[in-house]
């Protein structure tokens, strides 16, 4: 029990140090745009803003969506508040029950549950969909999350897959809750985006333009009563979004496609340099085709991650977290000198055993 109670997220956290290599948290160590810090200096506008959020930033997010209005958008506290009061508001309108991939981002469960709600697991094979386990298992849920690609996993859905859910879902008249958060960091095809009568689709400015402390995210959706729905909960609960964070976020609207582009080249990079370095130790992982993260088997995982704390200084995710009890996942959102150094920190490790 003491063991269990050590290994928590926030154990990690914000954790920094010369000495330390972090395959822990997943957030970008590129730069933003130049752009969006550009503003700062002119910058005086400090009163509340609107709920929904600033108009100027719904028009640019419209002109990226199909059939799309600004009043489809609502701007929130990174993608996570997205999610929250997306699940929060199903659970108002009816439904108990929400499906989950399993392994899943470690936040999902707690959400379903802070929402009210119970989480229903369909375990993915090679970490992806089954879609007839899915088909079985999502009768009786009021919503199912998918995250494509994948925290943790770093797999891509098919798109047939992902088609044949949209129908699902629109004949059984359930909510599907599309977190989007890495979806121009994909190395395998174009984002498919999901749609039906009630999609929401989630998505955030934190790892597209490695904005991850500004706290901007938003949903969209064109279910009008749903959105409007959302609005009325953030009222009065957290109320605007970060004015400066939505003012910088906007300015990101306007960077040219070649810089997402050209990060996602140095993503691709480390995710081969990972990939192979983990597979020459003899670990058994998927190769990932979008995000930043890979997902080992690792023997013993959980003295694996103390281990390579307290002793190697370096700073891992026990897969448990994710409901991938025998894995453990590193993220590669750090620069390749320090990949290459924690690899053979757990080379030495792995030596040692």
């Amino acid at each position: 029990m003491a063991q269990q109670k050590q290994l928590s997220p926030s154990m990690f956290i914000g954790v920094e140090g010369p000495e330390i290599i972090s395959f822990g948290s997943g957030q970008p160590d590129l730069p933003p745009p130049k752009q969006v810090y550009e503003i700062l200096p002119d910058y005086t506008s400090f009163k509340y803003g609107l709920i929904q959020g600033q108009v100027n930033l719904r028009q640019a997010l419209a002109r990226q969506y199909p059939a799309s209005s600004p009043e489809n958008f609502v701007i929130t506290n990174g993608a996570s508040e997205a999610l929250d009061l997306s699940l929060r508001t199903i659970s108002d309108v009816g439904g108990k029950k929400v499906l989950l991939g399993r392994p899943y981002y470690y936040s999902y469960p707690h959400m379903v549950r802070f929402a009210g709600m119970e989480p229903v697991y369909t375990d993915l094979v090679e970490g992806r969909i089954d879609f007839d386990d899915l088909d079985r298992k999502i009768r009786g849920c009021r919503a199912v999350i998918i995250n494509s690609p994948s925290n943790p996993t770093g797999r891509v859905e098919d798109v047939k897959t992902l088609k044949k859910i949209e129908k699902l879902c629109a004949d059984l008249n359930i909510y599907i809750l599309s977190d989007e958060v890495y979806k121009d960091l994909m190395y395998v095809r174009e984002n498919y985006l999901l749609s039906g009568p009630h999609v929401i689709t989630i998505n955030s400015f934190s790892k597209t333009f490695a904005m991850c402390g500004f706290r901007v995210g938003y949903l969209w959706s064109l279910d009008q009563d749903f959105v409007d729905k959302v609005i009325a909960m953030k009222t009065h609960t957290s109320m605007n979004t970060n004015i400066l964070g939505q003012e910088m976020a906007f300015e990101a609207t306007k960077v040219p496609k070649r810089f997402v582009q050209d990060q996602l080249k140095i993503w691709e990079q480390r995710r081969d340099m990972i990939y192979e370095g983990l597979v020459g130790l003899g670990l058994e992982l998927w190769k990932p085709e979008g995000a930043f993260y890979v997902l080992p088997k690792i023997p013993e995982p959980k003295r694996f991650v103390l281990d390579m704390f307290k002793k190697h200084k370096v700073i891992t995710y026990i897969g448990d977290w994710f409901g991938a009890p025998k894995r453990v996942r590193f993220s590669y959102a750090l620069d390749s000198e320090r990949i290459e150094l924690g690899l053979k920190r757990v080379r030495k490790y792995i030596d040692s055993r």
